[in-house]
This record gives structure tokens, C-alpha cells and sequence, in this order.
């Protein structure tokens, strides 16, 4: 008998807000973001916008302060996510009879981006011997799931995936299959992010990757909009509570959906650039709806990976396209978060799972904002500026990086 995977959990750090409600009433109110970055120097960058957190506090979620100073903002946003996903989910990991049978799956698109920055400018100031002795764990991706896992005494499967933007898809979908195949029963699954730095603002900048609108902040990112420029950085994370049907149920867990399908590709075409036709981005989508053992027709929404880049809309759209037919321009809804989460890079797809599945509980399309002019190559119904009350029975989720590396998740509405 094949394994079912519910999700009892969710925990979302973004700039939108770091729990359920307040996240979820800005999204579906079309609030953004993004503002001026503040956390350091922006002179001489192309980029001088971000989501970026300002007064979150870690403290909270660590055992003391000094702990939380100890850890990269990536992994002080994955324990918080991780706690709040716990906590939802009302399980009580540090008295399980098999804490084996428990496990972390937790990813970062470029870990402790922020500590190597500083370490380096230590060492070339200072000397080898100013460099912190926890500048390597504060850098190190897997560090935010290690903690976690000795947090909660769980010693089931640990480990880190880092694939860009696919990251916290690809983490909860492996997480999934590690469910189906009985190696566990419940896993902490998800991605943090914590890249709104000058180094990153120069790499990505210098590509051409990121908006320039500097003076509209709240209007710069604008996937699927004729007039986008490149994406906004945000940070944060997104975290989900995965377990098998079975164990929530003898526990009495409240279910927020089922997550039923997970599909992986390659563009295997360029580092940075999608396939032009989307090709890898819809066979990742098809080989989703097979798992989940869904005919096209039947999701009702995709929240898009809708980077707000000149390349990656027009690709994506081609792909839904491809993989959804006729369905795609009669009853399909699509929305992009990012115009108002901002895009948070490996953190990305575990805000955008939980989004889903917020979306399906209320029955809500959250909407893409800032879309006033469509590109006329994007032509699918990308719920422009406002959220849509709608029948949502089942929700996909994609998530592209560089790389050509590609993941699609499916959660459906639990019946039982």
C-alpha cells in the first residue's frame, strides 16, 4: 500500500510577516515588501531595493541570544520557520518512541553569504587570527537543519539541498519521497535564504538580473508586466511539516493539504537562462501530474516561479502552455508572490508551498501585482492586482534555477 504524505505544519519567515496570519492577509491584500535596502552601503550598486528583514528578532527561537548570534541570518530564519512549522503542527518531536524515524531536510540557494562577507573583509583587516572560530558553522548550508535536528533529539535523514532557486522545492519533494518510501515519518522540510547583501547585490547586479526601478520599490517587481527589469531580493524562509497519512491521523493532527506530486529536469541549455520554449520547465510540470495521478484540468491554480525577468516569464508561460493545453488560457489562475515577497532565492519555494496551501485552505488566489501593462507574450490569467475568491481542489507550485535545474510540488485538498 502506497505511503501518503499530509502536510500538518507550516512556518513562513518573510518581509510580509513571520507568522500565518499577518503573511497571508498582506498577501492576499496586495501588500509589498519591498523598499529600500537599509542593512548596508548601497552606493555604487545597479540594485538598491530588497525584501529584506529589518527587525526580526532570532533570539526567540534559540535556547539564548548568544546562540542566536552564533548563527548566520539564513540559519536563524530556518530554526524560526522550522519552530513555527512545529508548533502548528502540535507534534511533540522530543518524545517520540523513534526519534529515527524522524528527519530535516533544509536548503539554502548560497548559506551564510552575510558571514563569509565579513569573514573575509576580518581576515583581510585584521588577520587570520581576528576570523570568528564559528565563521565555518555560520557559513556551512547544512548548519540550520543540524541545529534543528539537535533541537528537537531527532536522528532520522539530515541533510542539505542546495539547487539556487529550486532549492526548497526540491527539499520538500525529496523529503516527500522519503516519507513514501517508509525511511520516515515525519520530516521538516523547506528553504532559507539570507542573501540581501552587497556582495550579492554586485554578482547579480552586474548580470542584469535585478531591477534597477529604484525609486518604486514597490513597483519594481512585476512578473509577467511588459515594463519588468530583472527580479527584487528578498530573504526569509518556508518551512512544512511533512507526515505520513496515517501517523497525523492516529495523533488527531489538524491536515492542511496533502502533497501528492513532485517532478524534477533539467534545461541542460545555458548557467543562467531558462530554455527558451520552456521544454525543461514542462516536463518537470507533466512529470508531477503523473505522480500526483492528476489530469491537467483538474489543478485550479499554479503559483508561478514568475521571477519578473524578460526571459524566465515568457519561458514559464510557454511552459504551462505546453503542459496544460487549451486549459491554460480557459480556467487555469496564475500568480506570482514574488511581487510582493520578492524573490528569496532557495527560500523561495518553501514560502511559495506554504502559499499554496493557505491558498487552497481559504479558497483564495492570492494575486500578482504591479501587472498594468501584459506582455503580450505572457497571456495567461495571472490574477492581476487582486485576490480572487475561487474553488482551489489543487495547487502547483514551480520553482526554476540556475543551472537549468527545475521542481514542481502538487498539494490537493485533504479528503480523506
Amino acid at each position: 500500500m502506497e505511503r501518503r504524505v499530509v502536510i500538518t505544519g507550516l512556518g513562513v519567515v518573510t518581509s510580509l510577516g513571520w507568522d500565518l496570519t499577518t503573511f497571508w492577509n498582506h498577501l492576499v491584500t496586495g501588500r509589498s515588501g519591498i523598499r529600500r535596502v537599509q542593512g548596508f552601503e548601497t552606493s555604487g550598486l545597479r540594485c538598491q531595493i530588497g525584501a529584506e528583514l529589518l527587525d526580526f528578532d532570532a533570539s526567540p527561537y534559540f535556547a539564548n541570544s548568544r546562540d542566536a548570534k552564533r548563527a548566520d541570518r539564513f540559519i536563524q530564519y530556518s530554526v524560526a520557520a522550522s519552530k513555527m512549522a512545529v508548533a502548528e503542527s502540535g507534534l511533540d518531536l522530543e518524545n517520540l518512541a523513534d526519534p529515527g524515524k524522524a528527519g530535516v531536510f533544509l536548503g539554502t540557494g548560497v548559506g551564510g553569504l552575510r558571514t563569509t562577507e565579513i569573514s573575509q573583509h576580518v581576515l583581510d583587516e585584521k588577520g587570520p587570527g581576528k576570523v570568528s572560530a564559528f565563521a565555518i558553522p555560520m557559513m556551512i548550508g547544512n548548519a540550520a537543519g543540524g541545529l534543528v535536528a539537535m533541537d528537537f533529539g531527532i536522528t532520522g535523514p539530515n541533510f542539505c539541498v542546495t539547487s539556487a532557486c529550486a532549492t526548497g522545492c526540491h527539499a520538500m519533494g525529496e523529503a516527500w519521497k522519503t516519507i513514501k518510501f517508509g525511511d520516515a515519518d515525519v520530516m521538516i522540510a523547506g528553504g532559507s535564504e539570507s542573501a540581501v547583501t552587497r556582495l550579492a547585490f554586485a554578482g547579480f547586479g552586474n548580470m542584469r538580473a535585478l531591477s534597477r526601478r529604484n525609486d518604486e520599490p514597490e513597483r519594481a517587481s512585476r512578473p509577467f508586466d511588459l515594463d519588468r527589469d530583472g527580479f527584487v531580493m528578498g530573504e526569509g524562509a518556508g518551512v512544512v511539516i511533512l507526515e505520513e497519512l496515517e501517523s497525523a491521523k492516529k495523533r488527531g493532527a489538524t491536515i492542511f493539504a496533502e502533497l501528492v506530486g513532485y517532478g524534477t529536469s533539467a534545461d541542460a541549455f545555458h548557467p543562467t537562462m531558462p530554455h527558451p520554449e520552456g521544454r525543461g520547465a514542462s516536463q518537470c510540470m507533466e512529470r508531477a501530474l503523473a505522480r500526483a495521478k492528476l489530469n491537467p484540468n483538474q489543478v485550479e491554480y499554479i503559483n508561478a516561479h514568475g521571477t519578473s525577468t524578460p526571459h524566465g516569464d515568457i519561458a514559464e508561460t510557454m511552459a504551462i502552455k505546453q503542459t496544460f493545453g487549451d486549459y491554460a488560457q480557459n480556467g487555469l489562475a496564475v500568480s506570482s508572490t514574488k511581487s510582493m515577497t520578492g524573490h528569496l532565492l532557495g527560500a523561495a519555494g518553501g514560502v511559495e508551498l506554504a502559499t499554496c496551501v493557505l491558498a487552497i485552505k481559504n479558497q483564495v488566489a492570492p494575486p500578482t501585482i504591479n501587472l498594468e501593462t501584459p506582455d503580450p507574450k505572457c497571456d495567461l490569467d495571472y490574477v492581476p492586482n487582486e485576490a480572487r475568491e475561487m474553488p482551489i481542489t489543487s495547487a502547483l507550485n514551480n520553482s526554476f534555477g540556475f543551472g537549468g535545474t527545475n521542481a514542481t510540488l502538487i498539494v490537493s485538498k485533504f479528503l480523506g
